[in-house]
């Protein structure tokens, strides 16, 4: 067992994992908690070596750049070592794949790892990033496009099959170098090879599914210059046709005066162009109806192709969430209680729910007591933030709404109409009201439950002729009769629009 001391903010039983991607334009440490269904990021560093410049022209990596990688490699082993890993993995992408040098940097790298390292096949590259989405998304209809500094792998995916795919040499370091500079000219060589990619056309509606640092910086840049108020690059959309226009603008390198562009490395800022480019080609051939990026790539991809298949098929989100619960709420038995309790109460009361719905609902549950440390007036403030921009996967951002209010309004009360005006502007009315439901039915539940278990499946509800409603506590939990139930009862009637009368039974 990994020698924490006494620290209780990891959970037990986890062997670190780190995986180190060296790729075309940078070279990247992760080391995870543990290789499970949705493992948690212990350390994250990367070093902008840009490898694969000047391969196009000369053949070979710059010995510079080379230079430059080892001396992260050493560092990156450094690392490794402190944090304890158990496994390291060592991927390697385009430019070791296809520089002359490329043998012997893999061997230098390796005496400096202690490792060998997988030197990625453009299939094997194609078929990771897949994989990567397959981990980090559900209901899975389209083509999914990984672009690195050196090429673009492109793959058809529908539900659990991946189909057709290549790789195309339209990175963005190489689409630069093969274009001598030229925007004009990079738009021809990405139109022409992508042509290459016949099976996009059959992506007309579907949707494109972005992977890659400088694709995340675009969707960073569409978040500023649109204004929108979570800052999370995972599963944020775009509209295909409606994001041409911000594509051209970027694609033809305007972008000094840009919202968000500051907040873009210099390194990154010289590619997004043709990043941009790229993707406004795809979004030509292929006219998806969205483009949803991902934080989920070949790295992600690979350890979830280390797992069982059992693994494989478990909710991402409800592991994350059960994970934090653990961490950070007073009673993780307590949570699933209350995830069928709520389950029960929505049937009960009529509250349709969408099979996605249900599982905000229950993930929700999960993470209602994850800010009880906190000073009462910022409960609802600091549950907000971490589920709102926690690092959960299989989630859209409206799922993200739904959970974050939810917590937020089971601490802050439902009187205020004005409460979250920012992540109310991407909630639906829908969604809006299934979490205000939600938030009073948690802040009835544990004035009964003092968050610990044993008690909640024991409360009923208990429907009259007359459609109105009582809450049954049983002979046992009488004592638990109170003004400040009734009061949060009432509150929850006026909330649902249903009469409910609390009934203590003799």
């Amino acid at each position: 067992m990994i020698e924490t001391e006494d620290a209780q903010g990891r959970l037990r039983n986890r062997q670190p994992i780190a995986v180190v991607d060296v790729g075309s334009n940078s070279v990247r440490l992760v080391i995870y908690e543990g290789l499970v269904r949705a493992p948690s990021i212990l350390f994250n560093e990367k070093v902008q070596c840009g490898l694969g410049r000047g391969i196009a022209e000369t053949g070979d990596m710059d010995e510079g750049a080379v230079a430059n990688a080892l001396d992260a490699l050493r560092r990156f082993r450094a690392l490794a070592d402190q944090a304890r890993v158990e496994k390291l993995v060592v991927l390697a992408t385009a430019a070791a794949r296809e520089a002359g040098n490329g043998p012997a940097f893999i061997e230098d790298a390796e005496r400096i790892l202690r490792q060998e390292i997988t030197v990625l096949t453009g299939r094997e590259e194609a078929l990771y990033s897949a994989y990567g989405i397959q981990s980090a998304f559900r209901d899975i209809d389209g083509v999914m496009g990984d672009l690195g500094g050196g090429s673009l792998e492109v793959v058809d995916m529908e539900g659990d099959s991946i189909g057709d795919g290549m790789t195309l040499p339209i990175g963005v370091i190489r689409l630069s170098e093969r274009a001598g500079g030229d925007l004009k000219q990079a738009v021809k060589i990405a139109r022409a090879d992508l042509k290459r990619a016949a099976f996009l056309k059959q992506g007309v509606g579907r949707t494109f599914y972005a992977v890659g640092g400088t694709w995340r910086n675009l969707a960073k840049l569409h978040m500023a210059s649109t204004d929108y108020p979570l800052h999370v690059t995972h599963h944020y959309e775009m509209d295909a046709a409606r994001a041409v226009g911000f594509l051209t603008r970027v694609g033809g390198n305007d972008l000094d005066k840009m919202p968000g562009i500051d907040d873009v490395s210099r390194s990154r800022r010289s590619l997004l162009p043709y990043g941009a480019i790229v993707l406004a080609e795809i979004v030509r051939a292929m006219k998806p109806a969205k483009i949803v990026f991902s934080s989920a790539g070949v790295r992600e991809g690979y350890l979830y192709g280390l797992l069982d298949e059992e693994t494989r098929k478990r909710d991402a989100l409800f592991e994350a969430s059960e994970e934090l619960s653990v961490l950070r709420s007073r009673s993780p038995k307590h949570a699933r209680e209350l995830a069928a309790w709520t389950g029960k109460a929505f049937e009960t009361f009529g509250i349709d729910e969408t099979e996605d719905e249900a599982r905000y609902r229950e993930a929700a549950c999960r993470l209602a007591d994850i800010s009880w440390r906190a000073h009462p007036d910022y409960r609802g403030d600091q549950a907000l933030n971490v589920i709102a921009y926690g690092s959960f996967t299989q989630i859209d951002h409206p799922g993200r709404a739904y959970i974050a209010l939810a917590n937020y309004f089971r601490h802050d009360g439902l009187k205020n109409p004005t409460l979250a005006p920012e992540i109310r502007k991407i909630t639906s009315d829908r969604i809006w009201d299934r979490s205000r439901y939600l938030g009073a039915f948690f802040r009835v539940a544990y004035l009964f439950t003092a968050a610990m278990p044993g008690v909640i499946g024991d409360v009923t509800w208990r429907e009259k002729e007359d459609g109105a409603m009582d809450l049954v506590l049983p002979r046992r939990l009488a004592e638990l009769y109170g003004s400040r139930p009734l009061g949060r009862i009432n509150q929850l009637s006026k909330t649902v629009n249903r009469d409910i009368t609390l009934v203590a039974e003799d």
